[in-house]
Order: structure tokens, then C-alpha cells, then sequence
């Protein structure tokens, strides 16, 4: 990649939620934007930590037995084999960096797919 990429422009294609969107590769890693609202299911990722941004607007992580807000220009990172479960109750706007490959549930069978904008 050799160019910019704007991440609001990048959110305004997207119109659904818990959807995550390649938008630049780091390393072994994708760069993605998503939205989130509502609730997303309890998961883990037995090989990797979970990183998070929050952009816009404000998400809680649920985490085993503790529940932590994040809000706009704050990160969480969860441990890799820690059970979690991101959610918010009005839209916001989420950075999301992964290893290449690794489902956003952590099992392949019931991940949502990535498409690059």
C-alpha cells in the first residue's frame, strides 16, 4: 500500500453491523473497520490477542466476569484464550487489527467473512 486510506470514508460503505472490512494488510496482519450495535456472542481466540479502537462512539467489553467501557480513542486488548464479548447499545465505529485468516469468532464454521473495501 502506498496511499492513504481515510477510515470514515471507508465506514460509510458499510451499512451493517458485526461486518468487518479489510481496509490495509500490516504485516501478517488485516487492518479493518467495522460497526458495531447490539450484542456479539461470548468467543475466544485460543492463539492470538484481540485488538480494538474505538473511533466513534462508545462499546463494552465483556470479559469473563467483568465488563469494561470503551469509548472513542480508547483501545482494549484481550488476551488470547480470555472469553469475551464486545457490544454497544447505540452504533459505533471500531479499528479492528487480526492475524491474516483468524476468524472473528474464533471458530472458522460460524465466522463472518472479510471482505477488503
Amino acid at each position: 500500500m502506498n496511499h492513504p486510506v481515510n477510515l470514515a470514508q471507508n465506514l460509510s460503505r458499510i451499512s451493517t453491523h458485526w461486518d468487518p472490512h479489510v481496509i490495509a494488510d500490516y504485516n501478517d496482519n488485516d487492518v479493518m473497520v467495522v460497526k458495531f450495535q447490539g450484542e456479539f456472542p461470548f468467543h475466544l481466540h485460543e492463539d492470538t490477542d484481540d485488538f480494538f479502537l474505538v473511533l466513534k462512539g462508545e462499546m463494552v467489553m465483556d470479559v469473563e466476569d467483568a465488563s469494561h467501557p470503551v469509548r472513542a480513542g480508547e483501545i482494549f486488548v484481550v488476551p488470547k484464550g480470555v472469553s469475551h464479548r464486545p457490544r454497544a447499545e447505540l452504533e459505533c465505529e471500531v479499528l479492528l487489527i487480526e492475524p491474516k485468516g483468524e476468524p472473528n469468532t474464533g471458530d472458522p464454521a460460524t465466522a463472518a467473512k472479510k471482505p477488503r473495501l
